[in-house]
């Protein structure tokens, strides 16, 4: 079967960012040459892989904030560890990666959870997400607006 390289990328990264919630932040200079190279051949998903990751995990303590925001009845400290790297890679593309359209980044975002996670994840994922991009978009200025 073949997968997209940005698929594989995705998994490889939030399998990355699951190894790092779990191990802790020192792991991330090790995940080259531990994880994505033993892992993966195709050097261009590997090199995208690295890029979200090392993007997520730079951009944490904002993803977090807009996932709690918008997890209002669940608690954060709640969410599996599997759920916690979807969302963050997702919120992270949805915020900072411009080149990706929301619809495809929600889209991916529900198919890993339903490849790694539990039948409950996919639409849990997809609400949270939903909630981040419509809070997101509040949060732009208009095209013509001032930025001072």
């Amino acid at each position: 079967m073949h997968i997209d390289k940005r698929t594989r990328a995705r998994e490889l990264a939030i399998q990355a960012l699951y190894q790092l919630d779990v191990q802790g932040s020192d792991l991330l200079d090790r995940l080259r040459g531990e994880f994505f190279i033993p892992t993966e051949s195709d050097e261009r998903t590997r090199r995208l892989a690295w890029e979200w990751t090392s993007g997520t995990w730079a951009s944490l303590a904002d993803c977090d904030e807009l996932i709690v925001a918008a997890t209002i009845r669940w608690q954060f400290s709640r969410l599996s560890p599997v759920d916690k790297s979807i969302l963050r890679l997702s919120v992270y593309q949805l915020k900072c990666c411009p080149d990706i359209p929301p619809k495809v980044v929600i889209n991916e975002a529900i198919e890993l959870a339903k490849k790694f996670s539990t039948e409950k994840s996919g639409p849990f994922v997809n609400g949270v997400l939903d909630a981040v991009l419509r809070k997101l978009r509040t949060e732009e200025p208009s095209a013509g607006e001032s930025r001072g």
